[in-house]
């Protein structure tokens, strides 16, 4: 698989990073460099980490699937886009009052919650055959950095951009996705 498409399911995945860094950094809560750094390290990590896991599933059932795998790595993408889509056009919650969320429980939830979808991802990778390491790397490194802006620009912007970047990152997918399936089909 090329960089730039990896590249773009990595973009993809870290548009939940942002949107909840974004918002994050609008109410505040998670000012100064340890809180920052802790936010965009840990969400980062547990993006490379949910795909390696991801991966770790897929060779396992992969011999049993290879005759489908680009329909099995179409529909997980898909379905991931789908459903980040549907969470960006969803009306916005009221976010609870949390002091810091760059620590602790909460800080394990955020970033379990971001990366729910590279575990999909992963097992794709795993049905496509894809260097992980390489993968993962990319995925944690660009969750890291999007989580970085999304938090800088947080403070600065409001939270009226989050949503649509969670839309984005969901048509970007579902792009990739389409992609897969007409490689493997013509």
């Amino acid at each position: 698989m090329p960089f730039w498409t990896i590249f773009l399911i990595a973009i993809g995945l870290a548009m939940d990073c942002f949107a909840v860094s974004l918002g994050v950094g609008t109410a505040g809560t998670a000012v100064g460099l340890r809180p920052t750094f802790r936010l965009f390290f840990h969400f980062g990590l547990f993006q490379g980490g949910m795909t390696l896991l991801g991966w770790l599933a897929g060779k396992t059932v992969v011999i049993y699937i290879a005759s489908v795998d680009h329909w099995v790595a179409f529909g997980l993408l898909v379905f991931v886009g789908l459903r980040m889509i549907r969470g960006g056009l969803g009306k916005e919650g009221e976010a609870p009052a949390i002091p810091d969320p760059s620590r602790g429980l909460t800080l394990v939830m955020l970033s379990v919650a971001t990366s729910i979808d590279a575990l999909a991802v992963g097992l794709s990778l795993a049905l496509l055959d894809v260097n992980v390491v390489w993968a993962a790397f990319l995925i944690g490194g660009v969750s890291a950095v999007l989580s970085l802006v999304g938090l800088l620009l947080g403070n600065q912007l409001g939270m009226r951009f989050g949503k649509s970047m969670e839309v984005l990152g969901g048509i970007i997918l579902i792009g990739i996705g389409l992609r897969v399936l007409i490689t493997h089909i013509v």
